[in-house]
Order: structure tokens, then sequence, then C-alpha cells
């Protein structure tokens, strides 16, 4: 079974650092793009920052300057690096990958569980 397992989440104060990590386990041929979502109350789930493959990398504009997504490939862990926190990157922040399974080799689509980002003011 496939599956993307957080970590890092927590309380900090405004102007605070955090590391979020999310780690693909399992039968895995390959990654496609891995990426970060968040999800504040009441509001859609947005994108945050995504990388390709390739390394290339696409931020949200409320977060660029202040977010760094990578990944180590051999690890099949993509980070993201959040400095200079602000209360309103409050949320609860999901991990997505695109990748493909050695079992069918098709293309799936994965989320993770999930992990709580509070900032206070």
């Amino acid at each position: 079974q496939v599956q993307l397992v957080e970590s890092g989440g927590g309380l900090v104060q405004a102007g605070g650092s955090l590391r979020l990590s999310c780690a693909a386990s399992g039968s895995i041929f390959s990654i496609n793009d891995m990426g970060w979502y968040r999800q504040a109350p009441g509001e859609q789930r947005e994108l945050v920052a995504l990388i390709t493959s390739g390394g290339s990398a696409i931020y949200a504009d409320s977060v660029k300057g202040r977010f760094t997504i990578s990944r180590d490939s051999a690890k099949n862990t993509v980070y993201l690096q959040m400095n200079s926190l602000k209360p309103e990157d409050t949320a609860v922040y999901y991990c997505n990958a695109h990748l493909r399974a050695t079992m069918t080799l098709q293309v799936i689509e994965l989320w993770g569980q999930g992990t709580q980002v509070t900032v206070s003011s």
C-alpha cells in the first residue's frame, strides 16, 4: 500500500519557522510532482507549493520569499521550510503527490492525512 506520511506541524509565534516533511512509502515505481496544500477553516484547499521531478518549483504568491519546497528523491520525501510565518498561514497542511505504484504503473494521486500549523500573533 502506497501512502504519504506527514510530520512537522505545530504552534509557533508570528515570525517563527517550521519545517514540514512528507515521506511516500510503499511499492513506488516513480514520483512525478510532490506538493503542499493548505486549508483554513471555512476556506477552500489551496496550493502552497509544488515541486516537479526535475526540481522546478512553483509557489503561491502569498508565500513567495518565505517558504521553500525541496525534495529528496532518494528518500521519496518532500519538505516545506516555512519562515517568517504569519497568523494567516494558520491552516491544516496537506501533502500531495502524483506517482506510479509498482503494481499498476498507473499514475495515481495521493494525499497525506494533514498536519496542523498554527501561528499566533
